[in-house]
């Protein structure tokens, strides 16, 4: 592809998705959008690069933005980020009023392992103080992981990274030499397509935001966008996990780290009242 179809593509990928494509991953495009080559037709990137040029190019648009996002996911993924919310959980739930849900955003859940780590920690903690109820929301921009994370089926290789032998055991059903989620924890997650570019403020309030290992794909006036929106629709008390190598330093003064743990932020409104 000549620099300047790279450019285009690039171009609309972070248009539409924030994800920013350096010129060293030219092979990337290679390998990820054979696929639609081959589907629509089309001898080379070039002709990809004209079609999308084209009339109809929104619908090509959105497969190529799909295919070039990277959906990478393991059950409780890094671990601790995953200790810290068994131990906020109780805290948090006893803090809301009488039939207030606590709300538990998996932000870019790709196929659905984030969301059904946190489904099996609420059901260990279960019934939460009150008796408050959870809500976990899975959000993701392309449709075919959002499909995936609803049908909650894994292969053998999926539920090997990170799922502990007992949580297998109790939270899954083989079926023909695949993993299948309970409907019970099931029944925990909601999945829906969103952009992480959108207006977030349709998706509601949340307690708790996971949006690990996503920031490092954006540049930094994308990363304050979806930061700062984040802040807006996170509770007063509310947390976010951000991944290990992520911060929001230098990005926006909404947000402060929690002391002693890595990639936990919270409101910093809410941590200046509480000092």
């Amino acid at each position: 592809m000549n620099p300047r179809s790279f450019a285009f593509v690039a171009e609309l990928v972070k248009g539409r998705s924030g994800l920013v494509l350096t010129a060293e991953q030219g092979y990337m495009l290679e390998t990820r959008l054979g696929p639609i080559l081959r589907r629509e037709g089309l001898a080379g990137l070039e002709a990809l690069v004209e079609r999308l040029k084209g009339p109809g190019g929104h619908r090509l648009a959105e497969a190529v933005t799909e295919a070039l996002t990277t959906n990478e996911s393991s059950f409780f993924r890094d671990g601790k980020p995953f200790e810290h919310l068994r131990r906020i959980l109780p805290g948090l739930a006893a803090a809301r009023g009488a039939g207030a849900p606590l709300r538990i955003w998996s932000a870019a859940c790709s196929t659905g392992q984030e969301a059904y780590s946190i489904a099996m920690i609420l059901a260990e903690l279960a019934p939460l103080p009150g008796g408050v109820r959870a809500e976990i929301l899975g959000t993701d921009i392309a449709q075919e992981v959002v499909a995936r994370a609803r049908q909650g089926l894994f292969s053998q290789f999926e539920v090997q990274r990170g799922l502990p032998a007992r949580l297998l055991v109790r939270h899954f059903r083989q079926e023909e030499g695949r993993w299948q989620v309970a409907p019970e924890l099931r029944g925990m997650a909601r999945f829906e397509r969103w952009n992480l570019l959108s207006d977030l403020r349709p998706l509601g309030r949340f307690d708790v935001i996971f949006c690990r290992n996503v920031l490092i794909y954006f540049d930094a006036p994308t990363k304050t966008r979806v930061l700062e929106a984040m802040a807006a629709q996170l509770a007063p008390d509310g947390v976010l996990y951000l991944g290990g190598a992520e911060t929001v330093l230098g990005l926006t003064g909404r947000l402060v780290a929690v002391p002693g743990e890595r990639g936990v932020y919270r409101r910093a409104e809410a941590v200046a009242l509480a000092g």
